[in-house]
């Protein structure tokens, strides 16, 4: 149906594109564009969109996807003929032209949108494996991997009111990656773990790897912060003479959560 009586409506250009029209039709429209300066224009910004839509898919696709030689024999075979008939039939080989090119862009925008969608998939899928990954990681050290390890402390330099040079403390970068590389975990947010002492330095702990863990922020319950406080509660009762350094020791490096119940006397984080 024509938008009025001197220029074809947007319906019957794309009905003509894609061959839909009778051929009487088709001939009407052929002469018409032939003296109608409007609707060739239209029909030129139509092409021009699918060009713009090949173009899309070459620069997108192409590096993704396998090359398809039956595709593209058949589009050089397309255009050989196309060249051959170049004399005759002018608008009709437009027509069909734009018709083949057409479906080429509508082929093209459907394999980017399912490009597009695996790759979301597969990001999601990523991010799931990783949440997950990190939601069964144990809230204490492997016993294997962290058995922990002290230096040769006394009592009175662990309970001396004078602060210690800080050496102990220092964890260099490249034995925090060697941490994270022996969990497994080289990929995980730095944000949500610490690389912490499983005996203290305050309770006589070392900087050996051995005493190392990457420690979870993540837990609402028993994390980093969490053992922080029975650090601090294990340290006071040593140099209160209420527990022996060896034991405090022994215990914080067994099972952290079960020193905590058992010093805090309670079954959660106060």
């Amino acid at each position: 149906m024509r938008a009025n009586d001197s220029h074809l409506s947007d319906e019957e250009l794309l009905l003509a594109a894609d061959g839909e029209l009778p051929l009487t039709r088709m001939n009407e429209l052929s002469e018409h564009l032939a003296a109608c300066w409007d609707c060739r224009a239209r029909s030129g910004q139509l092409e021009s969109a699918i060009s713009e839509l090949v173009a899309v898919r070459h620069a997108a696709l192409d590096p993704k996807l396998p090359p398809d030689i039956g595709r593209r024999a058949l589009l050089k075979a397309h255009l050989s003929e196309q060249a051959a008939q170049s004399g005759a039939g002018g608008w009709s080989l437009f027509f069909r032209g734009l018709a083949f090119r057409r479906g080429l862009a509508i082929t093209a925008v459907s394999a980017l949108l399912i490009v597009l969608a695996t790759v979301a998939v597969s990001y999601r899928l990523r991010t799931q494996s990783s949440v997950l990954k990190l939601a069964r990681l144990p809230l204490e050290p492997s016993r294997k991997l962290t058995p922990g390890a002290t230096r040769q402390v006394s009592l009175r330099e662990v309970c001396s009111s004078q602060p210690e040079d800080g050496s102990a403390r220092v964890i260099p970068v490249s034995v925090q990656r060697e941490v994270f590389q022996e969990y497994g975990m080289d990929g995980a947010p730095p944000k949500d773990f610490e690389v912490d002492f499983l005996i203290t330095p305050e309770l006589g702990g070392s900087n050996d790897i051995h005493n190392l863990w990457p420690e979870p922020y993540y837990s609402t319950v028993w994390n980093a912060r969490v053992k922080d406080e029975l650090e601090d509660r294990l340290h006071e009762m040593v140099c209160n003479g209420e527990l022996d350094l060896g034991t405090a020791q022994r215990d914080i490096s067994t099972d952290w959560i079960v020193a905590y119940k058992k010093y805090f006397h309670t079954d959660r984080p106060l």
